[in-house]
Order: C-alpha cells, then structure tokens, then sequence
C-alpha cells in the first residue's frame, strides 16, 4: 500500500468514474485500476463496485476513502510546512475562482495580503464554473476556491459568506431602464445575454425562469460578467447580473440594473478539502476577504450570510 494507491483510490471514490479520472490525470484507465487493485488485494475486501455509469465505493471502501482524505490533507499540510521551514521555500497560496472575482471582491484582500506577506506568491486560478474550481479543488491544484455555494460535491466543504439578489442590467436608453424593479414575466422576450450553461448562475435562472413558464433564450452567450456589461452597453441586449456587479456597472453612468425581484438570491462562499488542514496564509485572505465583504453591506441585493 503506497500513498499514491491512497490518493488514487480518493480521487476515485470522488470522481465517479474511472475512465473520466484517468483523464483528468492524464494517465491510462489501467493504471488507475492497478491501483485500486492492489489496495483491494492487500486488504482482501472490495472497494469499488463498477456500474455502467461509473464506480461507487463499498462500504469498506467509503471508510477507507475518508480516513485516507484526512491522512493525506494533513500529510500535505506537514509537507508545506517541512520544506518551508528546511529550504526556505517560497510559500503559494492558490485560489481558483471566476475570472471577473478578484476585480469586484478581491483587489483590496490582495492589496492588504500582499502588503503584509510579501514573500508569499498569491495564485489564482481562474475558472468559469463552480463545478470547474470543484475540479481543481479535488485535485489538489488550489487550496481555495470563491464559487456560489449550495451545491456541494463529495469531498468538498463550503462555508456561505453572502448572497446575491439578481439584477437586469440594461443600457439608459433601453425603455425596461424606467422600471424600479420587474418580475421574470416582464422581461420575456428580451434580447437575452446569457450565461455559458455550464455556470450555477445559469441554472439557477433557468430553472425560475421554467417554474413560471418564462422563456429566456440567450441570444449572445458569455462566460463572465464583465463581458456581458460591455454588450449592454453597446446596446446589444439585456443581461442578467448579481449584486455586486450590477452596482459596479451602473457606477459607470452607461447602464442601469433592476431588481428582478422573483429570482431567488444565489449564494457565494470559500470552498476547501479541510479547512484545519488550509495554511495559515489561507486563513488570513478569508479573513481579509470578510473584512471587504461587511463593507458592502450597504450594495443593494447583497447580505451577509
């Protein structure tokens, strides 16, 4: 039994699937299963039960899985800490998140953060879906993530920092720009600029959208927020837009955004492997990042958690 048939055997457990792991990886199926193979040989019991969809854990298997994931988290904690302390390496703080994130919630934790730990490499990792930072998380690729929470995935811990009421952002001359406030009923037929389907954002507005038998079909797709702002503008169509970043746009003068007061808010939050297994690093940006975040309390459509 190696650390490796350990780490391998998680990531399986998570995954899902072998074929798509072995992907993720970039190795062969067959030494994924190699692995999984000698775990069950040494220990003489069935770890996985394959399917046609994929592989779920037995019930040896999903113990072993969980106190691996605890092992394994805290070895990489002491790992960090061991080359710190013996090599004086640079120490990295890795956050994957959407690429519009750090420019709307982020700048001053970075500022502040960089300031007080100039010797440490903060890294983001930009990704256009929750489900893509999951991903990275999962693989041990970042030690945070910024996503909107509420539909967490094996393996992965969130904690809830705000949520968002969603906006219609429209250009000043659109006619909707009269409105205080609109129900999804009243914008059926907009020239629609939607989200990538792959987003939590999209979902959510989608499956409101189809509880009250309201079509909305994108005209333009966009992967962020801040691309969508500039079709408004241009006058190119209506895009649908959370708090924050509707209250940034509409500071522009070019753009208005209204409350679409029967979408549900969408909630945002850190999402982590082990939060006592994080850096201390990782601990001092959230709290940064908090600081920032009871500041917009005054944005409307944004509350704390």
């Amino acid at each position: 039994m190696t650390l490796e048939d350990l780490r391998i055997l998680v990531a399986a457990c998570e995954a899902g699937n072998l074929s798509s792991l072995a992907r993720e990886l970039r190795r062969t199926q067959s030494s994924i299963s190699q692995h999984i193979a000698r775990l069950e040989s040494e220990l003489g019991v069935k770890l996985l039960e394959r399917h046609a969809r994929g592989v779920t854990p037995t019930a040896a298997g999903k113990a072993l899985k969980d106190s691996a994931l605890e092992g394994l988290d805290a070895i990489e904690f002491g790992l960090r800490r061991v080359r710190t302390m013996k090599h004086g390496d640079t120490q990295t703080l890795t956050i994957t998140t959407g690429g519009t994130t750090v420019r709307h919630f982020m700048q001053g934790a970075v500022v502040r953060f960089k300031r007080a730990h100039p010797t440490v490499n903060l890294r983001f990792l930009p990704a256009n879906s929750t489900r893509r930072c999951f991903e990275i998380l999962r693989l041990s690729q970042a030690d945070l993530g910024f996503v909107t929470t509420g539909d967490p995935v094996r393996g992965i811990n969130e904690r809830t920092v705000a949520s968002q009421r969603l906006f219609l952002l429209v250009a000043k001359s659109d006619p909707l720009a009269k409105h205080k406030r609109l129900l999804l009923k009243d914008i059926e037929g907009i020239r629609y600029l939607g989200l990538s389907g792959s987003t939590t954002h999209h979902g959510a507005i989608e499956q409101a959208a189809l509880e009250r038998g309201v079509q909305l079909k994108p005209e333009v797709v966009f992967d962020d927020f801040d691309t969508a702002r500039i079709f408004v503008e241009l006058d190119l169509g209506q895009a649908i837009v959370p708090a924050v970043h509707a209250y940034n746009f509409a500071k522009s003068g070019a753009v208005k955004a209204i409350l679409i007061a029967d979408l549900p808010p969408i909630s945002i939050g850190w999402a982590f492997r082990r939060w006592q297994h994080l850096p201390a690093v990782a601990h001092e940006f959230v709290e940064l990042m908090g600081q920032d975040c009871r500041k917009m309390q005054g944005i409307p459509g944004f509350e704390l958690a």
